[in-house]
């Protein structure tokens, strides 16, 4: 199995996402990221489980899955939004 990305950490701070990938630290609005998400208590936010592969994360107790390439993709719609700014 081929690892698509490296997830070294996951944070949440208030309505934000806090992800390293890849070397790489990104800085996302729950508001964008998932509302079951927003919606959800701080103890659920930390029950997760990243894939092996480095495909995803997964909320066993909230239903939820994202793909690490969705996130990256909202960081990266995100920064460019910010530049134009």
């Amino acid at each position: 199995m081929t690892k698509q990305h490296e997830v070294e950490s996951l944070a949440f701070d208030g309505d934000w996402m806090t992800l390293g990938v890849d070397q790489r630290v990104y800085r996302l609005p729950l508001a964008q990221v998932s509302k079951r998400l927003l919606q959800a208590s701080a103890a659920d936010r930390n029950i997760y489980r990243i894939a092996p592969s480095g495909y995803g994360i997964h909320w066993p107790t909230l239903d939820e899955d994202l793909s690490i390439n969705g996130l990256l993709k909202l960081a990266k719609a995100q920064s460019q939004a910010l530049e134009t700014h």
